[in-house]
């Protein structure tokens, strides 16, 4: 009789085992890097291999398929040991490249693979997302119609943007379209909205100053941060964005309202076209590969507003792009505005005279925004738009020294206290009751009395009386223009 300790049942399994093993062949597909280099690597064998596969080294190391060719296998590497040289043995993953998804991201600052770059644990997500996803089919899209302030005076009254829309940021270098960008998530702290800051390319300096802003102003509660810096590899800067995206499309799914800001997409496109050309892909147009184009659209079509029926969540997307000497006719530029919703753009010459945000109102447009504005809003800032580029014009031809009838004049010095009324802060993001209030108070004429800096010097005072007044979108005009009236005698 067998003891408890007794191996009998032991060898019976095995013999069992053994009995029922049938020898099969078993196929392994292997391939060998050839060479490696500049963020790439090209590697023999692999017949099965097909775009997007994930690769594993066997020093570590993993890669992207990128190119296919007749005889081998180009791919982009997204870890890279100091083992990894020609010879080494690569393998399909089995799998596509994913990222993790979930609440856990929030506050976060993670590389586009997802691994955590604050020091923190890695984030304890229960969900993965594919990187490289279709946009939602038409079927599943509603009508943008909600609005996502900014808290930016020029942009909330006169570019307004919806949620669900994509709205480029343009303008050359050191105009503030960081900085413009910044606004827009700090001022999300009280509007439900998810944000997805990503850097691409960026210096980790610049990486450094943008987290402090973060958190500085209490945005991480509700922000992620995917970092494809200045010295990765070109492989890790080319998902960045995509990365990004997938993060903010599992909110939406979800039923969440999502900002995703790419700063920059012109670095992304310098990262695809260097990874193309090392891979020898046909050149077109500035060098650029001639799929550029579809690039940038399969990523930005995937920014939309959801039907209820499918989460009923939206992304909104504020794309970076950066002109060189204001070229706004410029490649990548003209691609990307032509794929989004509208654009915002930022003039150097108004920049340097002191008009900050430096918005160029006649080259700005909304293309949605004005059906997702709130209807007391547009109403005020329907004629005021109108009124302050006739002013531009206006004042164009005074600069001959022209005399003018009362009627002119009386409109420039309403275009000039405007345009002073205009200018706001960074990181000083203001509510929408307060954008209404400006509106009808130049609308009625409560600042016709005052110098253009006088009018600039009582809108702090204007802020604060909205606030103790608690005065809302939906109270009536009467009420609006009666407190507005106290606070100007006061």
């Amino acid at each position: 009789m067998a003891t408890p300790d007794s191996p009998t049942p032991l060898i019976g399994s095995l013999q069992k085992r053994l009995q029922q093993y049938a020898l099969q062949p078993r196929l392994v597909e292997q391939g060998t890097v050839l060479s490696v280099g500049d963020g790439i690597a090209w590697i023999a064998g692999l017949p099965s291999a097909a775009m997007d596969d994930l690769l594993e080294f066997e020093d570590g190391s993993e890669g992207m398929v990128f190119a296919l060719d007749q005889t081998r296998v180009g791919a982009i590497l997204l870890r890279e040991t100091e083992r990894l040289t020609a010879g080494t043995v690569v393998h399909r993953a089995g799998r596509i490249l994913s990222i993790p998804v979930g609440d856990a991201l929030l506050g976060r600052v993670v590389d586009p693979l997802g691994n955590p770059l604050d020091g923190l644990e890695t984030p304890a997500c229960a969900a993965r997302q594919p990187l490289d996803a279709p946009s939602p089919p038409i079927i599943e899209r509603d009508f943008v119609q909600t609005p996502l302030y900014t808290g930016v005076k020029i942009i909330d009254t006169m570019i307004p943007i919806g949620r669900g829309q994509r709205q480029l940021i343009i303008g050359d270098e050191g105009t503030g379209r960081s900085s413009l960008a910044l606004d827009t998530v700090i001022h999300q702290r009280a509007q439900n909205v998810y944000c997805i800051y990503v850097l691409i390319g960026q210096k980790r300096s610049s990486v450094v100053a943008t987290l402090e802003t973060l958190r500085r102003y209490g945005a991480m509660e509700y922000t992620t941060v995917v970092v494809g810096e200045a010295f990765a590899l070109p492989g890790l800067k080319y998902l960045a964005p995509l990365a990004g995206c997938a993060i903010a499309e599992h909110w939406m799914r979800r039923g969440r309202d999502t900002l995703v800001v790419y700063d920059d997409l012109s670095t992304h496109a310098y990262t695809y076209r260097e990874l193309s050309l090392l891979l020898r892909r046909p050149p077109g147009r500035e060098a650029y590969p001639g799929d550029i184009f579809y690039l940038h659209s399969r990523l930005l079509e995937r920014s939309t507003r959801l039907a209820a029926d499918h989460g009923g969540g939206s992304m909104t997307a504020l794309p970076i792009v950066e002109t060189k000497q204001g070229e706004i006719a410029a490649y990548i530029p003209t691609n990307l505005i032509s794929i989004t919703d509208g654009q915002i753009y930022l003039d150097q010459h108004l920049f340097a005279a002191g008009f900050r945000p430096a918005i160029d109102i006649g080259r700005s447009v909304s293309r949605i925004g004005g059906k997702a504005q709130h209807p007391r809003v547009k109403e005020e800032a329907g004629q005021m738009k109108l009124d302050y580029l006739q002013f531009l014009e206006l004042e164009v031809f005074t600069r001959f020294g022209a005399k003018l009838e009362e009627t002119m004049a009386r409109k420039l010095s309403r275009g000039r206290i405007l345009r002073e009324i205009l200018k706001q802060d960074r990181l000083h993001p203001l509510p929408i009751e307060f954008h209404l209030a400006w509106l009808i108070a130049f609308n009625e004429g409560l600042f016709d009395g005052f110098s253009p800096q006088q009018a600039a010097a009582r809108l702090p005072l204007l802020e604060e009386r909205v606030q103790t007044a608690g005065l809302r979108l939906e109270d009536p005009r009467e009420v609006w223009v009666r407190h507005l009236q106290d606070w100007l005698q006061t």
